[in-house]
């Protein structure tokens, strides 16, 4: 196969063969430095000649819908209590060395109320799915938050709900959701989570959450234990067939108190091409460059903007408790106050050749 004739065909059609999707997915990469200190220095990483058609090819197309505008969410992490036990999953249930928390209803206004001085227009309320917020709680939080701020959208990501929660939390002026599906292969889903868990009932939530008429984001970890690249290929088609505003992806990253301490963390590079991939098969789409970039390598994020995402998410969350929502190890910006994170990122981001605006940040279908 011919790389630059696949990337082009990709670039104007949005669309490949599984066959041609899967020569991009396993196309060899460069060597990466595996010692870690070296890795974080951050030392630039080099690409292949075809990474680099690719990753132009997805900053042609970014650029060509999004401009150079990055938009930013802040992010509140209100609980780190959950009910499941996910395998790979720093908080789950069963870890007793997390040290639990669940901010105030008032405490996470405040966050709201500094990221709006700051110049955030939406804030993505992100937890464990953690039974003692219940739906009532919610509600009141969403619509609090866009009385005091009726120029900002507001984001849920707090797990599986029924139909009816998902309505009520849209009644409510919820505008935005964002659910991962993790895996789309039904064999690989059951090495990742305990077994009163079920792909069919996340697909139901995120089909809901579409017809209810959230914009809907979902997404995937890259490296995930026992990942393949026919399950990434499943990946990439069912995102086709749910069509979501949102996507979100990072490397999948160790937590050392999860029956997955032994596991390799993911890998950068075939992250970033993914998100190149993605940025490809849906222009359109708002493509987060994550904190898991970040957490990997001092410029990840950088690196992803450059590769198409749109999408920078700084952390709103009391200091205090930051490293406490421990998903995976060595997570960044946990001792910075919000103005900090505020400051690095827009620093960051024109330095990798874009710009932060003040804007709600809504999807150009």
């Amino acid at each position: 196969m011919n790389a630059k004739e696949i990337i082009e065909k990709l670039k104007n059609t949005h669309d490949l063969s599984d066959e041609e999707l899967l020569f991009l997915i396993e196309m060899p990469s460069l060597p990466v430095e595996d010692d870690w200190k070296k890795r974080m220095r951050g030392e630039n990483i080099r690409f292949t000649q075809e990474e680099e058609l690719l990753f132009g090819a997805a900053d042609d197309v970014r650029r060509a819908v999004y401009g150079t505008d990055v938009y930013v969410r802040g992010l509140v992490e209100f609980t780190n209590h959950c009910r499941n036990n996910c395998y790979y999953c720093g908080i789950r249930r069963d870890n007793r060395h997390v040290e639990r928390y669940r901010l105030t209803h008032d405490e996470i206004l405040s966050c709201c109320d500094e990221g709006h001085g700051l110049g955030f227009r939406t804030f993505v309320l992100q937890g464990g799915e953690d039974p003692c917020f219940s739906d009532e709680k919610i509600c009141q939080l969403v619509a609090d938050i866009k009385a005091a701020h009726p120029d900002c959208a507001v984001t849920l990501s707090i797990g599986e709900k029924t139909r009816e929660s998902y309505q009520a939390y849209f009644d409510a002026g919820a505008d935005r959701y964002l659910l991962r599906h993790e895996t789309a292969d039904e064999g690989h889903y059951h090495k990742l989570h305990p077994v009163e868990m079920s792909l069919n009932n996340r697909k139901r939530c995120l089909f809901d959450l579409k017809e209810i008429g959230f914009q809907v984001g979902s997404g995937f970890m890259v490296g995930s234990p026992g990942q393949t690249a026919q399950n990434l290929l499943a990946d990439l088609r069912f995102l086709q067939e749910l069509s979501p505003d949102m996507i979100g992806i990072g490397p999948y990253l160790v937590h050392n108190d999860t029956p997955f301490a032994s596991e390799q963390n993911g890998s950068m590079l075939l992250t970033l091409r993914l998100v190149a991939i993605l940025r490809l098969l849906f222009p359109y789409a708002l493509i987060p460059s994550t904190t898991a970039l970040g957490t990997i390598h001092p410029r990840g994020r950088e690196y992803g903007l450059s590769v198409g995402a749109n999408v920078v998410m700084p952390n709103l969350s009391p200091t205090g408790v930051r490293k406490l929502y421990s998903l995976y190890e060595n997570k960044i910006c946990t001792g910075d106050e919000s103005a900090q994170c505020r400051s690095c990122l827009e620093n960051r981001v024109s330095m990798a050749g874009y710009r932060i605006v003040t804007d709600r940040g809504d999807v150009k279908r």
